[in-house]
């Protein structure tokens, strides 16, 4: 009697391709939910934003194309290098001013000191408060007559101490001030995720050499904090450039337009006059400023890295 060979038998295909496409479909609704919510309120707001920047709208007619004439009034519009150069003062105050106080902090916190955890949440916490109240609270301290630090320079000997938010020349200054309060002590939580990225070793092997605190932090630290640092600075750097709601409440852009920002003049251009075509092609010149400047700080970190 002759057998005939039993068909072999063919590999599962479609279970696999069943697996594959469930996994696909997990994966997606992990990151549809969020990708419409970006769409939404991300992408077609600033793809809307690049439309209306070239026409005439006043959110109550129809949108009229002009071109670039809303381009050619920026540059003629004093209002705004005004708050272009506010805002860089600004950032020229913050940038530096919050770098170097949440690295100093990180550095001071990273040591085994008693209470080091409440030291941490308490320099935190303002980053976690409402910036409304943060706001009133620091114009209630920079008060010119009766606020708490202007009595403690009176205490010190200066007779004459700043205006703050009510003087042209301090009323920037004032916001600084408040702004690196507030935000060192959230950078200092990211600085201080680095410092334990740096392996001990490194610190023990220097001790071992006889190098002092100092030559360790500059030839141990901060070579090891430096994606850490890059990463903070374009943080600053477009937080600082993009500064409105702290403006808003402490100064509104005053007195006269001493701290007017660029954010602010958006805000004012677009919902306050209404003048959204007009808004929008500042929103193009900050958005384009932001990117230059950010831009530049990935080229220098290239060549810090060759």
């Amino acid at each position: 009697m002759t057998t005939v060979p039993s068909p072999s038998v063919p590999a599962p295909v479609s279970s696999d391709r069943r697996r594959r496409r469930r996994h696909v479909l997990v994966g997606w609704s992990f990151i549809l939910p969020n990708f419409l919510g970006f769409a939404a309120l991300t992408l077609v707001p600033v793809v809307g934003t690049f439309v209306v920047a070239f026409t005439d709208w006043d959110s109550y007619s129809s949108p009229k194309w002009i071109g670039l004439a809303n381009f050619r009034r920026m540059k003629d519009d004093d209002n705004f290098w005004t708050a272009l150069q506010n805002t860089c003062w600004y950032a020229a105050g913050h940038i530096p001013l919050t770098l170097a106080a949440s690295l100093g902090l990180a550095v001071l916190l990273n040591q085994k000191l008693r209470g080091v955890g409440l030291l941490r949440t308490a320099f935190f916490f303002p980053y976690v408060t409402s910036l409304v109240a943060v706001a009133v609270v620091w114009n209630m301290l920079l008060s010119p007559d009766v606020g708490p630090v202007n009595q403690l320079l009176r205490h010190l000997g200066w007779s004459h101490p700043p205006g703050w938010t009510t003087s042209t020349d301090w009323s920037l200054p004032a916001l600084i001030l408040t702004s690196v309060w507030r935000d060192m002590g959230y950078y200092m939580v990211l600085f201080l995720a680095g410092l334990q990225t740096i392996p001990a070793e490194l610190y023990e092997a220097a001790r071992v050499d006889g190098t002092g605190a100092w030559k360790r932090f500059w030839h141990v630290t901060l070579p090891g904090l430096r994606p850490t640092t890059f990463f903070v600075l374009i943080m600053l750097t477009i937080s600082s450039f993009k500064v409105f709601d702290l403006v808003q409440v402490m100064t509104e852009g005053g007195p006269g337009r001493s701290s007017l920002v660029l954010s602010q003049l958006i805000f004012r251009e677009g919902i306050t006059h209404g003048r959204f075509g007009y808004s929008s092609a500042v929103s193009l010149a900050l958005f384009v400023i932001v990117l230059a400047v950010t831009l530049v700080q990935f080229q220098f970190q290239r060549r810090s890295e060759r």
